[in-house]
């Protein structure tokens, strides 16, 4: 089992690693535009340096579509939390797209490699830092730390990163509450190898997962009691090592975790190449009983579109439990096309019983005659039998016409029922 396991994962290393011409071209335009934008900045006086981030600082970059450089901009304190965005789009020119969020930051593609250009404070210390962005400096220097001592660690962090983006629980927005990329970081870096990892996971219970690699506190107790509310109600607790007030694993919901903990137990009683594989929904929700909408919003494409398009995933089941049993519900939404996928395997619900109000209440009594035709009476209140006998596609009509003003106040500007 240890051969086969080893195997699998050499096997999957080998397969998500760029080629050495890859990252050459990669490294050779990050040179080139870094050395623009230090030109720029000098030009337009401003103070301010500049780092690389993301998986290219640290080593870890793993084979996709479209590859991304992180750069950052470390601007002076004197300028603000509330200027430093302005003044780099200033600075970079007209050429680059503004993203809004938390702090909007700025997009350029040069030659198929997509760059993003991140605003930041230059902090001394974490406790500074006004935006979550100031803190990556400290976060690349302390991975890049950790690696330097022991350097099988990127391969175990590719690992992770392959494995929990196939099972749809990579990612800290909204719309997915998962891992966040430096969590993974700092998880592997904890266990030291991705099949550690897993098994702790997978033998996760009620308990709650604690970890300070950083010795910022003196026991759990100590933990527990002195760390913000806010950031120990997830399942795991990971203190972030460079900053003793923050819970890198605060956005994780139990139902992530629960999603990965199954995908972990399950790779581990039969080992797959597949679980590496992000599975093909399309091809899984054929049947009579699968249903599958594409979902449009009108909002910017990223954690604001889908959370949006979660949202509505979330009210839309609530509604389809009243009528269908849920057997299976998936919710994906992709960035690229800023869309979202919603699927739905469902089953018929037997008739259901729904008591009314008492037969005193004449008021109240002509309103439910009114919204159900036949109606009876069992010791002194009204009830109706509802028969669920809908397919999907009527009752998702009926849903388009009667809740429209609800489906325009979230956001949702298309609809459509592909199976």
């Amino acid at each position: 089992m240890k051969k086969e396991v080893k195997k699998i994962l050499s096997d999957q290393l080998e397969l998500v690693k760029p080629s050495e011409d890859t990252i050459k071209k990669i490294n050779n335009i990050y040179k080139d535009f870094s050395k623009q934008l230090k030109e720029k900045i000098k030009k337009k006086k401003v103070k301010a340096s500049i780092f690389l981030g993301g998986s290219l600082a640290k080593g870890s970059l793993i084979k996709k579509d479209l590859y991304d450089i992180d750069i950052f901009v470390r601007f002076d304190k004197k300028y603000g939390d509330k200027k430093i965005s302005n003044l780099l789009g200033k600075t970079l020119g007209k050429d680059f797209r503004k993203i809004h969020g938390s702090r909007d930051y700025y997009q350029k593609t040069i030659d198929g490699i997509l760059i993003e250009i991140i605003p930041v404070l230059k902090i001394d210390k974490p406790e500074e830092s006004e935006n979550v962005t100031d803190l990556s400096y400290f976060h690349v220097k302390y991975i890049k730390d950790q690696v330097s001592k022991n350097k099988t660690l990127i391969n175990e962090i590719m690992l992770s990163k392959i494995f929990t983006h196939a099972q749809n629980v990579y990612g800290a927005e909204s719309y997915i509450h998962g891992f966040s990329g430096y969590a993974l970081e700092l998880l592997i870096c904890h266990y030291k190898n991705f099949t550690t990892f897993i098994k702790a996971i997978s033998k996760l219970n009620k308990e709650k997962l604690i970890i300070d690699d950083g010795k910022h506190y003196k026991n759990k107790k100590d933990l527990l009691e002195n760390i913000n509310q806010s950031k120990k109600q997830g399942p795991i607790i990971v203190i972030d090592p460079t900053y003793k007030e923050r819970n890198v694993t605060s956005g994780l919901s139990k139902e992530t975790l629960t999603k990965f903990q199954d995908a972990c137990k399950k790779f581990i009683n039969n080992p797959s190449s597949n679980f590496f594989i992000k599975k093909d929904f399309l091809k899984e929700f054929q049947d009579k009983d699968s249903n599958i909408l594409v979902i449009e919003t009108n909002k910017q494409a990223g954690d604001i579109a889908g959370t949006k398009s979660r949202k509505f995933f979330n009210f839309l089941n609530q509604k389809l439990s009243k009528q269908f049993i849920i057997k299976r519900s998936e919710f994906i939404y992709s960035e690229e096309e800023n869309k979202s996928y919603f699927y739905f395997t469902l089953n018929k619900k037997k008739p259901t019983i729904v008591k009314g109000p008492p037969i005193t209440n004449t008021k109240d009594i002509k309103g439910f005659k009114k919204s159900h035709k036949k109606v009876f009476t069992k010791k002194g209140y009204a009830y109706t039998r509802i028969i669920h006998n809908l397919s999907f596609e009527t009752w998702f009509k009926n849903f388009i016409r009667k809740d429209k003003k609800i489906i325009n106040e979230m956001s949702i500007k298309k609809i459509e029922l592909i199976s």
